[in-house]
């Protein structure tokens, strides 16, 4: 194998001694890629290329001297000279607009054919114009998100009779009011958006009140998303895979079909209704009209609908939006619906979100330091708002179902309030039954001081298999709540081992100080077993060697300083003793490969951890005792530093470890998304180093594909060392960007990722890298999405034989961040 990497290598080699690369990138005056541009040599058109949706290009010529002609519709043609010698060459071109005469000229020669095309090239042409998020304003915006579920019907047969107690009259009805209730979700917001070009935008919400759940409802801010369709591409993070390609752009002219369906007078003006479909549903997503006001060039309104494949939750999506147009100038948006929803197997979920735009000002007064990284403002008044403030403040019409809806959930919140069914509620809810005892954990609440503990269920209470064999572990949890979001939470556990008869145990506890900006004081006391590798592979962590006994104390502290910037102390002191005198379960040892416990002498460690993570412009919206984080688009850089303590209380170890981290995930214009993280690490000194205290590299497990970010798939062991050691790890998912351009595979929904990573132990002069590539597809789970894959992996080494294998991996999605775990 290694020989035919060695011949491709020369082949590849002497090729390219004899013909050199001229690669480069073609953008607009705002930088936006400009793709499928032709790139030709002039008098002599056979060497020619076009570049590709992101604008890059790539053409291979002799060493000589040559003009290129760079070509894309709606733009000047540009010619350069450039000089190919023995290397290749970056020519990078920027290309300027066509007057609107120019796009006259060729809406001419193509108007007997495609009249909807010619109107679209005008109305690109005024794009700039036009685009109201070119100019800085503020704009009051109203918001109604509402959801309908039709819950599917149960066989009969399978349906068990509701008990009704026989001495309420009321209880039909109120049965009924209670279904009512659960059919629907919505949110009413009021807030004052302002922005500022390019993408500066703050939002100050008045009122925010939600009836029953928003978990499924879309766009209940304008900070997260902006569906401004006159720019080329669209990036809904939390909504879409991949970023969208807008229809009103010079991109789009090139990626989208538009036909002239109707022609009609309305309001003294003519309007032509455009049919727009992809051209290719793998590099773009929309479908559906846009209507334009000839002569004007401006567009009246908009219906488009996103193909289901790259949709994150939803099944469909359709966005409709409106325009009023003062001065005939500018296409500033008046109100906007959005119309999803999604299929479960029990329920079926309808969606809507209205959002209408008023009271607009394209002069506004800006300080200089208005716009940051705080986009959205909520104060705890607009939560406070009531039914009369509605009545009085909400533009939009209710439907019948939403104002019977909002006068169900308002009678049912006001009969819950009252202490007299609260007590009632509490009872049921603190009432010991056997299922609880059984299975679930008896609870109990205490509501005025917002406390609930929790006693273990038998079924935790019993842990059939363990290190040194079965144990009995009661448990009990308890919970605190202030106004202020501050919590308080603790977990206690008694330990009693059946085979040895020794007791152990652990309680920590975590007091959430100041939600705001995450501070948190953490306490625990420890006696138990532990783990000398807990990252490592899952044929390494059970084996018996990997275990010891600790008592420990443990004390930790973490705050944000500034905004992004997080700062961590902890501090911990443990005994560390072998297990070499415990009795174990040796059944098992035939099927499942085990060994005998490490033999040391017991010791004490004291260590002492610094931790700093910074991630530059950090965006996020204020709530009112709390932040909610949007993300950055710059990296995170973290700093870990521990020191073993030596002397100190008794303590035996003494060594200094560092390790710097850079992690990054990022959305790679059209072709998905990308996520990578570098890392090095040594220990600064080692003077007594003991094997918990070592730091060790995530090795293969077998099938299964761990998170290809923290560990190596082809890795087959882990070394112990104290020089530096550095690592690199790559993954990009395609998002069907790529796979999609196979004839029928956007129909699959299956996706490409592809990926690798690399290892140098600088001790042992060893060296491990490895290349990784596989399908993914996404499956609903219930109300999750679930993200099946089969990947193939290659991996070699300085010190390790080529080799390949297969993994598989199971990933569900974190429907709060809309986020994979890789």
């Amino acid at each position: 194998m290694r020989l035919i990497f060695s011949f491709f290598f020369l082949l590849v080699s002497t090729i390219s001694f004899s013909q050199q690369f001229v690669r480069g990138k073609v953008v607009d005056e705002k930088n936006n890629p400009i793709p499928f541009t032709k790139i030709y040599v002039k008098n002599a058109p056979e060497y020619r290329t076009v570049s590709n949706v992101e604008g890059a290009y790539e053409l291979s010529l002799m060493p000589s001297e040559y003009f290129l002609i760079f070509d894309a519709t709606g733009f000047e043609e540009r010619e350069t000279y450039i000089s190919v010698s023995n290397a290749d060459q970056q020519k990078d071109m920027t290309l300027f607009p066509s007057k609107v005469q120019e796009f006259e000229s060729i809406d001419f020669s193509v108007k007997r054919t495609n009249p909807g095309r010619d109107i679209m090239l005008k109305v690109v042409a005024k794009r700039d114009q036009i685009n109201p998020w070119n100019y800085p304003h503020s704009v009051d915006v109203y918001i109604k998100a509402s959801e309908t579920i039709d819950f599917k019907q149960k066989d009969q047969k399978n349906k068990k009779e509701e008990v009704v107690e026989d001495n309420d009259p009321l209880a039909e009805e109120k049965k009924e009011v209670n279904q009512e209730a659960n059919k629907m979700n919505l949110v009413e917001v009021n807030l004052q958006r302002n922005y500022m070009p390019i993408g500066k935008v703050k939002e100050f919400r008045n009122a925010y009140t939600l009836r029953g759940s928003d978990k499924t409802l879309y766009y209940t801010t304008t900070v997260k998303s902006n569906f401004n369709f006159f720019e080329n591409l669209l990036h809904l993070d939390d909504l879409h895979q991949t970023p969208v390609s807008s229809p009103i752009s010079s991109p789009g002219i090139l990626s989208y079909k538009y036909k002239l369906e109707a022609k009609y007078e309305e309001n003294g003006q003519m309007i032509s209704k455009i049919k727009i479909s992809p051209r290719n549903t793998a590099t773009t997503t929309l479908e559906g009209y846009i209507w334009v006001i000839d002569t004007l060039w401006l567009v009246q309104k908009l219906e488009l609908t996103m193909n289901k494949g790259n949709l994150l939750i939803y099944d469909h999506f359709t966005i409709k939006q409106t325009f009023t147009h003062p001065g005939d100038s500018i296409c500033v948006l008046s109100d906007q619906t959005l119309e999803y929803g999604v299929k479960y197997k029990t329920e079926t979920s309808t969606c809507s979100t209205i959002a209408l735009f008023d009271n607009y000002n394209f002069k506004p007064k800006f300080d200089a330091k208005f716009f940051g990284t705080e986009l959205a403002v909520t104060t705890q008044e607009a939560y406070e708002k009531d039914t009369a403030y509605w009545a009085a403040n909400r533009p939009a019409n209710l439907s019948e179902a939403e104002k019977r809806f909002i006068l169900i959930k308002d009678s049912i919140h006001d009969a819950q309030n009252r202490v007299e069914y609260l007590d009632s509620i509490d009872r049921i809810f603190n009432k010991i039954t056997a299922l609880k005892i059984l299975w679930f954990g008896v609870d109990h609440r205490n509501r005025p001081n917002k406390t609930q503990w929790t006693i273990g269920s038998v079924a935790t209470f019993v842990q059939p298999i363990y290190i040194a064999g079965p144990r009995l572990t009661p448990s009990f949890d308890y919970f605190k709540k202030w106004k202020d979001e501050r919590t308080l939470e603790s977990y206690t556990r008694v330990s009693y081992g059946l085979i040895n008869g020794d007791i152990k145990g652990d309680t920590w506890w975590k007091y959430k100080f100041d939600p705001f900006h995450f501070g948190t004081i953490r306490a625990s006391i420890n006696h138990d077993f532990d783990v000398i590798r807990g990252y490592d592979a899952i044929t390494q962590v059970y084996k018996r060697e990997n275990f010891i006994e600790t008592t420990k104390l443990r004390g930790s502290f973490s705050y944000e300083l500034f905004n992004g910037f997080y700062f961590g102390l902890e501090t911990e002191f443990s005994e560390r003793r072998s297990i070499e005198n415990y009795k174990f379960v040796n059944i098992f040892n035939n099927a499942i490969p085990n060994n005998n416990p490490k033999e040391f002498n017991t010791y004490q460690a004291l260590l002492g951890i610094a931790s700093i993570s910074y991630t530059p412009y950090q965006k996020y919206m204020r709530e009112p005792y709390r932040k909610v984080l949007l993300g950055s688009a710059y990296p995170t850089f973290s700093l870990f530093y521990e020191r073993g303590i030596p002397k100190l209380f008794g303590s035996d170890i003494n060594h200094e470890y560092m390790n710097f981290n850079i992690m990054q995930t990022f959305k790679f214009k059209t072709l998905g998304t990308t996520s990578y993280r570098i890392a090095v690490g040594k220990f600064l000194s080692s003077k007594v180093l003991r094997d918990p205290d070592y730091k060790y590299q995530r090795r293969s497990d077998p099938i299964w594909f761990s998170n290809p970010l923290y560990s190596f798939q082809g890795l087959d062991s882990s070394l112990v060392t104290k020089d530096f050691i550095y690592e690199a790890h790559f993954v990009h998912h395609d998002n069907g960007s790529i796979i999609n351009k196979i004839p029928f595979m956007k129909k699959t929904r299956i996706g490409l990722v592809v990926g690798g990573g690399a290892m140098y132990v600088k001790q042992y002069n060893y060296q491990h890298y490895e290349l990784l590539g596989g399908l993914e597809r996404n499956f609903k789970l219930s109300r999750r999405r679930l993200r099946i894959g089969v990947y193939g992996v290659v991996s070699d080494g300085n010190q390790t034989p080529l080799k390949a294998t297969w993994k598989i991996s199971f990933a569900i999605l974190d429907d709060r961040n809309m986020k994979w775990n890789f």
